[in-house]
């Protein structure tokens, strides 16, 4: 009889989904342990006991979340499938020490983020923002609305996502110049004017009417916009953060802000998730943010189940996994 492949789901899923997975092969036994998962979370020690168990026997975990110790916990396990592009929250100690395989979604999130950073970048040339803030003091106050057309956007990591920015501005008729760290010199490449290496930023922070961060969170990429780099844009520049909130040194960018280093932000990360109540980036007028949503779409699980499954088959035919995470880069 042919062995069975133990795949433990972390998080909820309808009876369609489920049997899309399934019927993957006949080999796929299904086990769903998102209540337990959230229940451990939540302190539940006979959950945890149980999840445990379930662990034990585990070949493959897909979820958003990870049970904690989740290598120690599961002997048997082989790889872990993410339903999420940035992979720095599960690249524990623990995991990147062990010989289990990590995989992403990654490139299933350009065509939504990339319309929420051409909307962000729509906002801050028309003063969307500003309406907002005429509307609720009730005046009628006319004023002249920018363009994005001849305006230059500098967009740092060209990954999926990247590249659908670039893709997007060039549409509108913008300059595009990019910074993507494997790049040795500066080059011209699909819809992007100049493709920088890492040396290569300080041209893009100074010449950019927008930036961009669309970059991994990595050990190299921490806070790899402080003041040096806000002091390096245009006063008249907007900071567009749709990567992780800790690629951007956080202090830096409210003094920034407040004292005119550059016009405006829009923010859909932060350092620490929820915002605190206390952060003064909710007073400031010059921001425009939202709630880490930028990537969120009707269909996301059913677009996950798609890559799951597709690295599911491959699996079971012994190919090479798509979206393999390399562990010592981070992404």
């Amino acid at each position: 009889m042919t062995e069975k492949l133990n795949v433990l789901a972390t998080i909820k899923m309808n009876a369609e989904a489920k049997s899309r997975i399934e019927g993957v092969s006949p080999r796929i036994r299904l086990i769903d342990a998102s209540d337990l998962a959230r229940a451990e979370q939540e302190g539940d020690a006979s959950a945890q006991e149980k999840l445990t168990a379930l662990l034990a026997e585990a070949d493959v975990i897909y979820g958003l979340r990870l049970p904690k110790d989740v290598v120690a916990r599961s002997p048997k396990l082989k790889w872990i499938q993410v339903m999420a592009a940035g992979v720095d929250r599960y690249l524990t100690d623990e995991v990147k020490n062990s010989p289990v395989v990590v995989t992403s979604v990654s490139g299933i999130h350009a065509t939504p983020i990339g319309e929420f950073v051409l909307g962000l970048m729509l906002m801050f040339a028309k003063q969307s923002y500003l309406c907002f803030q005429l509307k609720q003091q009730r005046k009628w106050k006319p004023f002249s609305p920018g363009m994005l057309r001849g305006h230059t956007v500098g967009v740092i990591g060209l990954g999926s996502i990247g590249r659908e920015v670039a893709r997007l501005s060039k549409a509108l008729g913008m300059r595009v110049l990019a910074v993507r760290r494997s790049v040795k010199s500066a080059k011209r490449t699909r819809n992007v004017d100049v493709l920088f290496g890492p040396e290569g930023m300080p041209e893009l922070l100074a010449e950019s009417d927008y930036v961009v961060l669309a970059l991994p969170l990595t050990s190299a990429t921490r806070q790899i916009i402080g003041e040096k780099e806000l002091r390096g844009m245009k006063p008249t520049a907007c900071l567009i953060n749709i990567a992780r909130g800790n690629v951007v040194d956080e202090k830096a960018l409210i003094r920034a802000l407040k004292e005119g280093w550059i016009a405006g932000v829009g923010l859909d990360v932060f350092a620490q998730e929820p915002l605190p109540f206390e952060s003064p980036l909710w007073d400031l007028l010059n921001v425009i943010m939202s709630p880490h949503v930028a990537g969120g779409m009707e269909d996301y699980v059913d677009r996950t189940n798609d890559v799951f499954c597709h690295n599911l088959e491959r699996y079971l035919n012994g190919q090479k996994l798509i979206n393999v995470v390399n562990k010592k880069l981070g992404y």
